[in-house]
């Protein structure tokens, strides 16, 4: 993994630029308003990056990251991410996506739904439950004492073990919360969702989650 194709440029996806780029990585980013509206981000960077368009970003990226407002899920390119690992830092806000029924219902999650639209591709949960200004500055070396964690949720353990690597070059510790069925442990108002926990803590917080309702 070299190149980290970034699908969305808001808070959470100018946030991992900045961090891929520290960590060594090139990043293509891009947003709904097009590249010229990316020019002071691309120029903070460096030459490490670039801006392009969706299609672009999910072409040239070895990884791709998902970060839009999960109403627009769809517009998210499908061919050029086929085999190819997407991580997918979404969350359900009904205020703001409007109703989603199979999500008010509990019968899936945004990543599963993701995973749908995206059939070949190998959909991680992550960076969902940490603010970008946490995000930005709660990074810490391995090996730190209270290093804090962030949870991932996936269907391929060789996905989950790539998606693993690349955040502890960020600065993090990982907990796994199992397949993408389990996304729900760390979705808006669970234990898990905010609070700034090492492993022991964010595992604590996952296996205490429980849900509105029972998916059936």
């Amino acid at each position: 993994m070299t190149t980290i194709g970034i699908i969305g440029a808001g808070h959470i996806g100018g946030t991992l630029a900045r961090l891929a780029v520290a960590a060594g990585y090139e990043v293509v980013v891009s947003n709904s308003r097009g590249p010229e509206t990316l020019v002071d981000l691309v120029a903070e960077l460096g030459d490490s990056a670039r801006a392009g368009t969706a299609l672009e970003a999910a072409t040239a990226g070895d990884v791709a990251i998902v970060t839009i407002p999960l109403r627009n899920y769809r517009d998210v390119p499908v061919e050029p991410l086929a085999g190819k690992v997407v991580i997918d830092t979404n969350n359900y806000y009904p205020q703001r996506d409007g109703q989603i029924p199979e999500l008010d219902s509990e019968i899936t999650t945004s990543a599963e739904l993701l995973q749908a639209h995206l059939p070949t591709s190998k959909v991680v949960k992550a960076f969902n439950h940490i603010t970008s200004a946490d995000l930005g500055s709660h990074g810490t070396p391995p090996g730190t004492a209270g290093r804090r964690a962030l949870a991932i949720a996936g269907d391929d353990a060789e996905a989950k073990q790539q998606v693993r690597g690349f955040i502890d070059t960020l600065g993090y510790d990982v907990d796994d919360a199992g397949p993408l069925a389990e996304g729900w442990r760390i979705q808006p108002n669970t234990p898990g969702y905010g609070p700034r926990l090492d492993t022991a803590g964010l595992a604590s917080a996952l296996a205490g989650a429980t849900r509105v309702s029972t998916p059936a």
